[in-house]
């Protein structure tokens, strides 16, 4: 009996232990990814564009989703994309576009998921140089004013650009 209390309390006073030595990792609170995904749905909005603004957390799940009415049926699986693409790669998705355009070698990487999305309008969300989501935005007549509306989203929560 008095063996087994030992081993117990052994056991039990070493978990703190183990437990400090866990890592941990940033990540982008389902509050924080909202209130992105609002700002770059009323950025686009206040131009005059219904689109889709997604919020993909690092493990590339999509956090939030916002549908402006009117928007188009293809501006969910763009703007999902855009941000699974941005949180995957930890690159804007214009920049990889760029990217694979100007090096023909790296052209599989739009291949690499098929959850990917390789058009202008999708960012990292990082705090410092801690990668904790993407933003994507989808249906604006542009990449351009869908990247645009991101950026609204990334200064709303205070994120780097």
């Amino acid at each position: 009996m008095i063996r087994k209390l030992v081993f117990t309390t052994t056991l039990l006073a070493s978990l703190p232990a183990l437990a400090q030595d866990l890592p941990t990792a940033p990540y982008l609170p389902v509050e924080m990814a909202a209130k992105a995904a609002d700002a770059a749905l009323k950025a686009c909005a206040s131009q005059g564009h219904n689109v889709t603004a997604a919020v993909a957390g690092r493990d590339g799940a999509i956090k939030v989703l916002l549908k402006a009415d009117n928007a188009g049926p293809h501006t969910v699986s763009s703007a999902s994309g855009k941000a699974f693409t941005a949180a995957s790669l930890g690159r804007g998705t214009a920049d990889l576009a760029e990217f694979i355009a100007t090096k023909p070698a790296a052209a599989g990487l739009r291949d690499m998921d098929s959850r990917m999305v390789v058009l202008a309008g999708g960012l990292p969300v990082r705090f410092g140089k801690a990668l904790v989501a993407g933003i994507g935005v989808g249906g604006a007549p542009s990449g351009d004013i869908d990247a645009g509306c991101a950026a609204a989203g990334l200064a709303a929560i205070g994120a780097a650009q």
